[in-house]
């Protein structure tokens, strides 16, 4: 009875995920581009000897992991002090939590082209606060020691509302009455967020973390939109890269290869999250209020 119900389920992933997923497999281990064209011929590994051996390839996805922690990092800190503020009894807070659910609603493209004009030289507002300071332009986004953290401000600013909507979830799930035995025990608000609220929530935490870095992860259109993946390729990331072989260079073959790749590597790194996390958890745990 139990596998009927979990079937249409199973069913539904099958299509929308595993199909695909063996599908690029399949085509990572052919020569399929224009060359040959566009018929797919086996290539005895080559793609993943090419893939091994690329310089941007290795180059996209430092860039991609970079900012994929830094912009999961910031949006989990905030989201976590976002959710314990909107999870206060205030006046208005159903409102306050629609207003902070804004950024999240709106699209990225959109998003994305207001960054870009605030980040803009020479007629954006931070170069014009600039100038009337008397201070040389900063040149946000054609520098590339800086243009990839204009892309992490961006999608914190964006995505934060989801992590804190999760984390809120957590928090209202945690019953009151486990923070008046603490208090009765003589614990204090420290010791409360140590040993109730890290450990309750640490589920929808390791949640939000798997969602954000997949996402993060296979960032594209911010990126697409705010700066092309420039300067200098310096904020290119590697769904962008698979894009260009795939869409630029008619390279299909490739572009599996590319995209089959960076999923072992997100996995990988998705493994190694939930280890640190349980490990955290762990040791958090076996503290002394």
């Amino acid at each position: 009875m139990t596998l009927i119900l979990i079937l249409p389920a199973a069913l539904l992933i099958s299509l929308v995920f595993l199909f695909p997923l063996v599908h690029y497999l399949w085509l990572s281990s052919k020569a399929f581009s224009v060359m040959t064209g566009l018929v797919a011929i086996n290539n005895n590994g080559a793609n993943w000897i090419r893939l091994l051996n690329d310089q941007r390839f290795w180059q996209d996805i430092y860039q991609t992991t970079r900012f994929a922690i830094t912009s999961v990092s910031l949006e989990l800190l905030l989201a976590i002090i976002i959710a314990i503020i909107l999870d206060q009894r205030i006046k208005g807070r159903g409102l306050i939590r629609a207003i902070t659910l804004l950024p999240w609603a709106l699209p990225t493209a959109v998003m994305a082209l207001g960054w870009r004009w605030i980040f803009n030289s020479p007629y954006g507002p931070i170069e014009q606060i600039t100038s009337l300071l008397g201070l040389e332009p900063i040149n946000i986004l054609s520098t590339p020691e800086i243009t990839w953290m204009a892309t992490v401000i961006a999608d914190v600013w964006k995505t934060t509302p989801f992590i804190a909507l999760i984390i809120l979830a957590g928090l209202q799930s945690i019953p009151y009455d486990l923070y008046e035995a603490l208090r009765l025990e003589g614990g204090n608000q420290y010791s409360a967020f140590i040993k109730i609220t890290i450990p309750l929530i640490s589920p929808y935490i390791f949640l939000s973390l798997v969602f954000r870095l997949a996402q993060a992860f296979g960032v594209f259109d911010l990126i697409q939109v705010m700066t092309g993946g420039g300067p200098a390729s310096s904020t290119e990331s590697i769904a962008m890269y698979a894009y260009i072989n795939a869409m630029r260079f008619l390279d299909f073959g490739y572009s599996a290869t590319i995209m089959i790749g960076s999923f072992l590597l997100l996995s990988t790194s998705c493994f190694l999250a939930y280890l640190i996390i349980n490990q955290t958890k762990s040791l958090i745990s076996n503290q002394k209020p």
